[in-house]
């Protein structure tokens, strides 16, 4: 916590939710001292907010009796996308490493009108997802921050990064991008290290420090299709290319931007794709609704064969037969 307005904003906060406070107790919990407590409160006094100050040897600090902070000035509408957005983060595995959604959430609740509170609550407890939640992996708030304001200052920065193989390195990189995907944090940009373009999760960066040099990042670059394209490339047994006979937008659409690589053809639209499985390849071209052409691997043809002789006994297999 080293911003000052970060410090007095969070004071407003425990003077809140404490009856009184000792200078030393404020200190402790903003880490910093006593002396920089009486300045912050005079902000606050600045601000219009009654701070009360008690002399002697069990004084300390409170808000004036009765005063309340003024409700949040929301409407309906704008305070429901808050709250939709605080929920769908949690469930798409966004948070970031400290409870920040939970805490927001109880912050918003706190200070709306009853009026719209209430309808709230009931969306928060009525609302259910399709979709399981995603088990993110969380990076620092401070880690994530810097990162973002790096890449849109075009300021290059050292970071300290563990890799997968769990090897500690210093580098300097110039954030061109962050990027969410399936749960995870990454940052994109040039790695000064290996002098080349390089992707990072966020999670395994343990601190950043802003460097004094600048950068510009590449024209047209789109950190997102870098990063799908990356993945997409990982070390997997099998190397298919199908052409898919409709259209590419639609296509698309359907298939997870992380596994495949799609381009434009006259006769559809060829995909590349990497696979561990052909099983799993083979369901997945059966979900589409197009007809396509294998070009290889010829493997895959057997592959949905047995998935093609599985489908058709199950559709002939009568209710007191067992499966087979």
């Amino acid at each position: 916590m080293s911003h000052p307005l970060t410090r007095v904003l969070t004071l407003l906060e425990l003077l809140q939710s404490h009856a009184r406070l000792t200078g030393a107790e404020l200190a402790d919990r903003l880490d910093t001292d006593v002396r920089t407590v009486r300045r912050y409160m005079s902000h606050l006094r600045e601000l219009g907010i009654p701070v009360e100050a008690e002399r002697g040897r069990h004084g300390g600090y409170r808000l004036a009796r009765g005063y309340r902070m003024p409700p949040l000035v929301l409407t309906n509408d704008e305070a429901l996308a808050v709250v939709l957005g605080l929920l769908a983060a949690e469930r798409l595995g966004m948070s970031t490493a400290a409870p920040a959604s939970a805490g927001a959430l109880a912050k918003i609740e706190r200070v709306l009108p009853h009026a719209t509170r209430e309808p709230l609550a009931a969306m928060r407890e009525a609302l259910s997802f399709t979709a399981n939640a995603v088990i993110g992996q969380a990076p620092g708030t401070g880690v994530l921050l810097a990162l973002a304001q790096a890449s849109r200052a075009g300021t290059t920065v050292g970071i300290s990064h563990r890799s997968w193989r769990q090897e500690q390195t210093e580098r300097d990189i110039d954030p061109y991008g962050v990027v969410f995907h399936t749960g995870r944090w990454y940052a994109v940009g040039h790695d000064h290290l290996r002098d080349s373009l390089r992707t990072f999760r966020i999670d395994r960066i343990a601190s950043v420090t802003p460097r004094a040099d600048g950068f510009t990042a590449p024209d047209g670059f789109d950190p997102v299709a870098h990063l799908t394209s990356t993945l997409a490339q990982g070390p997997y047994r099998w190397q298919v290319e199908v052409t898919v006979h409709g259209p590419l937008d639609e296509i698309a659409r359907r298939l997870p931007r992380s596994a495949v690589t799609l381009t434009a053809q006259p006769a559809g639209v060829l995909m590349h794709a990497r696979a561990d499985r052909l099983d799993g390849m083979a369901h997945l071209l059966a979900s589409l609704e197009w007809p396509f052409t294998i070009h290889h691997p010829d493997e895959l043809r057997q592959a949905l064969k047995n998935l093609a002789a599985r489908l058709t006994a199950a559709a002939e297999r009568r209710p007191e037969e067992p499966p087979r």
